[in-house]
């Protein structure tokens, strides 16, 4: 109980101190509370990526692709195929005994950022006439759905925001036909909503094209996906490899997710290295200025361990101010923000994505600040409690 007293009436010493080193301090909390927002934020974009593509797609719905293929840009179907995957079990049937799937093709169109004018990727995806029940999370908010065999496009909600000339009734050039706006719609956020559709059958004979690239089918229940793949798998004339269009979406977006969080915890790294040096500096400075203090508590008794515990807990204090401050700064700033960027691997195009800086996100934040304190205040710490007595009074 001795040493726990100690500990708290130093730690008080410290702390009522503080208003006359103020300036110093502020180094440590201004100092880390920029290395929490920095990696916060930048971690933010990974999080919100996830989630857009773990939001993209069911457990009850399968992409079928050509076999061997990564995404659906290596992938064609012939239209034997695509007829052969209508016969696979486990597909459910609308009211007409008719199986509910779509065959797809897409192609990438250059459009332009509306904030800076870049020139960016976009997915033109041709759909089927069952789109709509494959996908009924899929609802037009203006306009009206395009109609087949003519130049029609509707509009991802997030795309129509993030790039120019996608207003109803503009109109997209691109490679021989002029495609004109027609509609607007949303998927709960997912990543088709950077995307435009039109019919699959019109866009194919534009591009003068016989195959799709994939088949997407709705299933009669999760548990119904290996009993579909299983099914395509024994056909002999069929070569194919069936996934859950979840996971798919969640493979195409790993490569982007990785290559942030590198980005992230190098940048973070480097600036907390930084940190750790100022908060080092500062705490120096802080024992420094109160030898005569600690040499005349270490005269009358108080142990070692008090003085170090004091030092870490100013350092860890300060730190956690300036982390909570960092990670508050992220949330205020940057939190439901919209960007765009190339979605990895499988020709995503421009993904368009709100940044997500979650509760969990935060705490890591603060963890991380914890961290940079408490290791820039255990050499000043120990430094304090092996300082001889004798030593310390000479320096004052």
């Amino acid at each position: 109980m001795k040493m726990f007293r100690q500990i708290g009436a130093v730690t008080a010493m410290n702390f009522r101190s503080l208003p006359q080193r103020l300036s110093t301090s502020l180094v440590i909390v201004i100092g880390i509370a920029g290395v929490v927002a920095v990696l916060v934020s930048v971690l933010a974009m990974s999080t919100g990526l996830i989630r857009t593509m773990e939001n993209t797609g069911r457990d009850d719905r399968a992409i079928v692709m050509r076999n061997g293929s990564v995404a659906e840009t290596s992938s064609a179907l012939d239209r034997n195929s695509a007829r052969l995957i209508v016969d696979g079990a486990g597909i459910k049937r609308d009211a007409k005994g008719e199986p509910i799937l779509t065959a797809e093709t897409f192609r990438i169109l250059m459009l332009h950022k509306k904030a800076d004018d870049t020139e960016v990727s976009a997915i033109l995806r041709g759909v089927g006439p069952k789109v709509l029940e494959v996908r009924p999370e899929l609802k037009i908010v203006a306009g009206r759905m395009f109609q087949p065999a003519v130049a029609e496009v509707i509009v991802g909600k997030s795309a129509n925001a993030q790039f120019k000339g996608l207003n109803i009734g503009d109109v997209v050039s691109s490679r021989g036909a002029n495609w004109t706006v027609v509609g607007v719609f949303e998927t709960g956020g997912d990543a088709h909503e950077s995307s435009l559709m039109s019919d699959a059958e019109t866009l194919n004979s534009i591009d003068q094209r016989g195959a799709f690239q994939s088949v997407t089918a709705l299933l009669e229940s999760p548990t119904a996906f290996q009993t579909f793949k299983d099914s395509l798998s024994a056909n002999p004339a069929l070569a194919v490899d069936v996934v859950r269009e979840r996971e798919y979406y969640r493979q195409q977006s790993k490569t982007m997710t990785t290559i942030i969080s590198v980005i992230a915890y190098v940048v973070g790294g480097i600036m907390a290295v930084g940190a750790v040096f100022a908060a080092l500096n500062t705490m120096y400075s802080a024992v420094s200025a109160r030898l005569q203090e600690i040499a005349t508590l270490r005269a009358l008794g108080f142990g070692s361990t008090a003085m170090v515990m004091s030092v870490l807990a100013e350092a860890l204090v300060l730190a956690l101010i300036g982390g909570v401050i960092g990670a508050l700064l992220a949330w205020a700033f940057f939190n439901g923000n919209t960007v765009s960027t190339l979605g990895g691997g499988g020709g995503l195009g421009q993904l368009v994505f709100e940044l997500s800086v979650s509760p969990q996100l935060m705490m890591f934040g603060v963890v991380w600040a914890c961290i940079i304190g408490l290791i820039g205040g255990l050499f000043p710490a120990l430094r304090a409690a092996r300082l001889p007595v004798a030593m310390a009074l000479r320096a004052v």
